[in-house]
């Protein structure tokens, strides 16, 4: 495999050097005499979750392929903390500042700091169980333009799913088992289907090569697919995923005599990589589309929504948000919302819907409140344009030996 390396000027490891002496150096100060040999913990949590960030960074990324067991102790605790310590640094100086007034500065510090700390564990146990939990979401999406013999059918979309070999098989089972209970008509994958390495294909592979569907399963480019270099990414899926790869393409689907079109575009990440194959082409994206036909569209990135529906889209499917994995849906509100116009949910503009999921899986942390993983199920029907809402079902934890998706080879991490 090509190893994809990035460059990290000196200037900016002089800025985090002088960053991260004064967050330990401060908390180590507040962890004096706190308990037996709590400068020497402090300072030890700090090289634990430090040093190996330091290596990723002056390697220009992982020098080796991360092992489950690595991503799990050493990277995960490191996004944990790193997370984390400019809250309660921060609450600690505020502490101070208050503490100062009443002539107690330390003892504030000391408070605000062991208080924050706790909610934000409170709160990474709360996000880890929701990011358990996966939902089937039912949305029906109706067009005007849409064949009569197209009404009714169904698409079971996934999106997001990061898989790497720290990825719970027993989940992604749970992933499968919720698609093939849908009996889908066509299965969307809407990008990013690996975490961080071409690698991690095998172990996506392992789970869903097995996947089909009456009209298809497709699958499209997501920006992490193409950070992990898309050359080597595509090759493997290519190998092992029989899956229709999409990009910059439609392709006519068929029913009962009728036709519509299902297009899948690249993703932004190819201009900032300077993978120019896989960048966003939506001329070449409708190329084969016949004026008037009608067309559904996978778009990971739904910042390329817009142009889709100038271009007369009836619906496009999207991802890449997760929704921030921390929202607020009845107020319409999610962490991604301070940072892009399109973030979470369903859109409407003039005869174009958009549909944002939340996504399969996670990406980082696993996390997840307000925002649950879900398996998306659409109904397309032929009508005046709407996007109705069905609700949410969970699904359990308990898989039937006798499912596709309980197959011993299914990729990932037991847990």
């Amino acid at each position: 495999m090509t190893r994809r390396s990035f460059r990290i000027r000196t200037s900016i490891f002089a800025r985090l050097a002088a960053y991260y002496g004064l967050c330990w150096g401060f908390l180590a100060v507040l962890a004096h005499g706190a308990f037996p040999f709590a400068v020497a913990a402090t300072l030890a949590v700090a090289a634990y979750t430090t040093v190996p960030l330091v290596v990723f960074l002056r390697g220009g990324g992982w020098t080796f392929y991360p092992t489950a067991a690595y991503r799990v102790l050493v990277i995960r605790p490191l996004l944990y903390v790193q997370t984390a310590l400019p809250l309660v640094v921060a609450s600690a100086v505020l502490g101070l500042l208050i503490g100062a007034v009443a002539g107690h500065p330390l003892t504030g510090a000391r408070w605000f700091a062991l208080a924050i700390g706790t909610m934000l564990a409170l709160m990474f146990v709360v996000g880890y169980v929701g990011s358990r939990r996966l939902v089937v979401h039912a949305l029906e999406a109706s067009m005007p333009n849409l064949p009569p013999a197209f009404d009714g059918a169904t698409i079971a979309q996934i999106s997001d799913l990061h898989v790497g070999p720290q990825t719970s098989r027993r989940y992604l089972r749970r992933v499968v088992t919720a698609i093939d209970s849908l009996t889908p008509d066509l299965i969307a994958i809407t990008g990013d289907q690996i975490d961080d390495r071409p690698e991690d294909v095998a172990h996506f592979a392992a789970a869903f090569a097995d996947l089909r569907a009456p009209l298809g399963v497709f699958l499209i480019v997501g920006n992490h697919d193409v950070y992990a270099g898309w050359d080597d990414v595509e090759r493997e899926l290519q190998a092992r995923v029989p899956a229709t790869r999409l990009i910059n393409d439609a392709l006519p689907l068929r029913r009962d005599g009728a036709v519509i079109y299902l297009a899948g575009t690249g993703d932004p990440a190819g201009v900032q990589t300077q993978s120019r194959r896989v960048a966003p082409d939506i001329e070449r994206t409708l190329a084969r589309v016949p004026r008037g036909a009608p067309v559904i569209a996978l778009a990971h990135n739904p910042a390329l929504w817009p142009a889709l529906a100038d271009r007369g889209v009836a619906l496009t499917l999207s991802g890449h948000t997760h929704w921030g994995q921390f929202s607020f849906p009845k107020w319409g509100w999610s962490l991604a919302s301070p940072f892009l116009e399109l973030a979470f949910g369903s859109y409407e503009r003039g005869d174009s819907l958009l549909y944002i999921s939340p996504g399969t899986g996670y990406w980082g942390l696993p996390f997840r409140i307000g925002a649950p993983a879900e398996v998306t199920h659409v109904t397309l029907r032929r009508g005046p344009v709407a996007m109705r809402d069905g609700g949410r079902h969970a699904i359990g934890n308990n898989v039937s030996s006798s499912s596709r998706g309980s197959r011993s080879r299914a990729g990932g991490r037991e847990s």
